[in-house]
């Protein structure tokens, strides 16, 4: 029989999986497929929230992103489903060829049945998606402050009232919200500069583990400059207490990348 084999002394016969383990490797490869697809979903979504394009058409993305996530989540599960069928018909070594197939959809209905949303906290792409929306509106929230206090109702019912007392009001408010403009853009540019450099980051990487952002390059050198000689690399933010950081730890900072981009882009056209 195709499969199988055994040897003349009637020794326990075993199954040959290449065909099955084949399969399953271009299963795996198409994980990287979904891995790329909620990578263009995040990018869409960041470039919704920027332009402050509808609500709805945020939260379509924020669908998408959850869909990927279940088809991230079903792969896996039949990927392990397979996996733990062959482990366990090879250590029991069967006589008669089982029914591979009932027994990977047993174990795959077995690990579907635990599925809970919670489960999309552990996908990491749902995960940095979820935090780098919240970072880009965090990061744009100030200059929309900034705009709707221009309608500010108490500054135009002063006008209506007394136009002298309501122009003095005017300067006053445009004079605060001048200072407090400034103090929020200090405070923007100081989070845009590398701990390590002490440049304007171009391609910002964040640190998993404290939360702290690097530029790449400048990162990814020290760690692999600490790792050929044996050290740990300490992240370089000064009171930070990470003492082990790793290559695994670093995730783009689109978010950051974003708001960077923009503040330039605004600082260029206000010097025209």
């Amino acid at each position: 029989m195709p499969g199988r084999s055994s040897t003349s002394s009637g020794s326990t016969r075993y199954i040959s999986f290449s065909g099955i383990e084949s399969a399953l490797s271009s299963l795996k490869n198409f994980q990287s497929c979904i891995s790329s697809g909620m990578d263009t979903v995040s990018s869409v979504a960041l470039d919704l929230v920027e332009t402050q394009t509808e609500v709805s058409s945020e939260y379509s993305m924020d669908k998408a992103m959850v869909e990927f996530a279940k088809m991230d989540r079903e792969l896996s599960h039949y990927v392990k489903a397979v996996q733990s069928t062959i482990n366990h018909v090879k250590e029991e070594r069967p006589e008669k060829v089982p029914d591979l197939k009932l027994l990977v959809e047993k174990k795959f209905l077995a690990l579907q049945d635990k599925n809970s949303d919670a489960d999309f906290k552990e996908n990491e792409k749902f995960v940095q998606f979820k935090q780098q929306l919240r970072e880009l509106k965090k990061q744009l929230k100030p200059k929309e402050d900034g705009r709707h206090s221009e309608f500010d109702p108490n500054k135009d019912s002063s006008r209506a009232g007394n136009k002298r007392d309501g122009i003095h009001a005017d300067r006053e408010n445009d004079l605060t919200e001048g200072v407090d403009e400034d103090m929020i853009v200090t405070q923007s540019q100081t989070n845009f500069i590398c701990p390590i450099t002490q440049l304007e980051m171009k391609k910002p990487v964040k640190n998993k583990m404290c939360g702290h952002t690097y530029e790449e390059e400048a990162i990814v050198r020290m760690i692999e400059s600490k790792h050929k000689r044996k050290k740990k690399a300490c992240c370089p933010k000064i009171g930070c207490s990470h003492t082990d950081m790793r290559m695994s730890d670093l995730i783009p900072d689109e978010a950051l990348r974003r708001a960077i981009e923009s503040h330039n882009k605004k600082k260029k056209r206000h010097s025209e």
